[in-house]
């Protein structure tokens, strides 16, 4: 299996399936959406990446959270000679958050109290599914492979949705 696409940061703003997000709204009724675009925001109250809403905090209201789906990437040193670069492809500045930051931040806000409905893909393998997220939320497997935003194919992975209340 090609897990580059799994993990891939090629583009993080697919948008979430309409009648699922709708489905769960009904029974949830969010208020927050804290990383979307302008365009793919499901709430009318939303955080875009310039927002950067891993540091707002969420508290007093009901979140429903599509993150990006791929992996943090640390700054290269200033010294980079390339070495660090050759490994990602490019050069990066500035660390760049992934899903795990997310999935902490949810975490961290059900502690305070908020509640956050995540669309994650299922990755029980990892240390942030066992750290964050098994035995210390809900979890709801979806059957079938969803579709994002406009696309013509289905994910390459199974999806879950995770709710910390």
């Amino acid at each position: 299996m090609n897990t580059n696409l799994m993990f891939s940061s090629e583009n993080d703003e697919y948008s979430t399936p309409q009648d699922l997000y709708d489905k769960l709204n009904k029974e949830f009724n969010f208020t927050l959406d804290p990383c979307s675009t302008h365009k793919n925001a499901k709430c009318l109250k939303h955080y875009t990446k310039e927002d950067d809403g891993l540091l707002k905090d969420w508290n007093g209201e009901i979140v429903f959270m599509n993150p990006p789906y791929s992996k943090s990437e640390n700054a290269c040193g200033v010294n980079c000679k390339k070495k660090s670069c050759d490994k990602r492809g490019y050069h990066i500045k500035q660390y760049k958050p992934g899903q795990k930051d997310w999935i902490k931040k949810a975490y961290e806000e059900h502690k305070k109290g908020t509640i956050v409905v995540c669309l994650l893909p299922v990755r029980t393998d990892t240390n942030t599914f066992h750290n964050y997220i098994y035995n210390k939320a809900e979890i709801r497997f979806i059957k079938g492979r969803l579709k994002f935003g406009d696309s013509e194919n289905s994910a390459p992975f199974p999806s879950m949705i995770v709710v910390y209340k």
